[in-house]
């Protein structure tokens, strides 16, 4: 069985890692480099046959901490990666195509929200003892599991007028105001092309030429000229968009970007994006159903992917060797 992701750039990855993005970025600024031991490599766990080692869970300890700054208990990591093993097994039986350059994208994105390139972030994280391979891993297990779960269970995310307005009157009265405005944003769409299978390096630099025409981008009449003069990228058609219509993150974005700016570059599959933000205003509001629809489908996902998970766990052999 195949899924295809089919997510927007900035959807990309789950919530969660937009979460971690933030943790991460400020325990990094503020743990001390200090020198990192040899960890034993003995194996701890087999999951249908793939081990989770010491390394591991010193490893995924240590990624934990940092972003919760707090110590988690030993079991608790070791159930985590048992968790992340099964998942990631899921590859065995389902097909996500593009998954590992998916990875890649949402790791690059990461390190640009915190001013760095993927090399630069990842010698941070080394230098906390963190291997790079760790976020992966752990990013790679999220985004699979988002998609199986939402290919699997589709029918069960979808949500009819009804259940929206219930869900909105559990929060207020029927006719009180709305507690959110929405905004009708008109945007064009630039990309700095990148051919497929280039490395990291040719990524980043796209992201610095985009970072420059953002840097001279101050009206989209201007603007959309300067753009069309820079070598290989694609200035798209305006599209309007309701808030609503937007993952959370583009939102905000978008609510901190001036009227006739540039949004920040984001890496996808085909280069590096950027929105001109070329119209704003007040519109229906639609952005009540929108977050009423997101909540009724969160409380879906966690329960079918908590019903699924355990369901593998069940099936799964999980020999504990220490």
């Amino acid at each position: 069985m195949k899924f295809k992701p089919g997510l927007k750039p900035q959807a990309a990855f789950p919530s969660a890692l937009r979460g971690l993005t933030a943790a991460v970025g400020l325990a990094l600024a503020v743990v001390a480099t200090a020198p990192q031991g040899a960890s034993a490599q003995g194996v701890v766990v087999l999951v249908n046959g793939d081990p989770i080692t010491n390394f591991d869970i010193e490893q995924r300890s240590k990624l934990l901490q940092v972003s919760t700054q707090k110590t988690p208990p030993r079991q608790e990591v070791v159930e985590e990666l048992i968790n992340e093993k099964v998942k990631i097994q899921l590859l065995k039986r389902y097909t996500i195509p593009d998954i590992d350059k998916d990875v890649d994208n949402a790791y690059a994105n990461m390190a640009r929200r915190m001013r760095q390139s993927p090399k630069e972030f990842g010698e941070q994280l080394s230098k906390t003892g963190i291997m790079p391979e760790t976020l992966k891993s752990r990013m790679k297990a999220d985004i699979v599991w988002t998609q199986i779960i939402r290919g699997r269970y589709q029918a069960s995310f979808q949500f009819s007028d009804r259940d929206i307005q219930s869900k909105i009157d559990a929060k207020h009265p029927p006719g009180t105001a709305p507690t959110t405005v929405s905004y009708d944003y008109t945007l064009r769409p630039i990309l700095f092309v990148v051919p497929r299978g280039s490395p990291p390096a040719a990524f980043e630099a796209r992201a610095k030429e985009a970072e420059a025409l953002r840097a001279q981008f101050q009206s989209c009449e201007e603007g959309i000229a300067l753009a069309r003069n820079v070598r290989f990228v694609a200035v798209r058609a305006p599209v309007t968009k309701n808030s609503a219509e937007l993952p959370a993150a583009l939102r905000d974005i978008l609510t901190r970007t001036e009227v006739g700016r540039l949004t920040p570059p984001e890496t996808t599959q085909q280069g590096v994006e950027v929105y001109a933000v070329c119209g704003r205003k007040q519109g229906e509001n639609a952005l009540e159903k929108k977050e009423a629809r997101d909540q009724l489908y969160n409380e879906a996902f966690e329960s079918r992917a908590k019903a699924f998970l355990k369901e593998l766990r069940s099936q799964a052999m999980i020999e504990y060797k220490q």
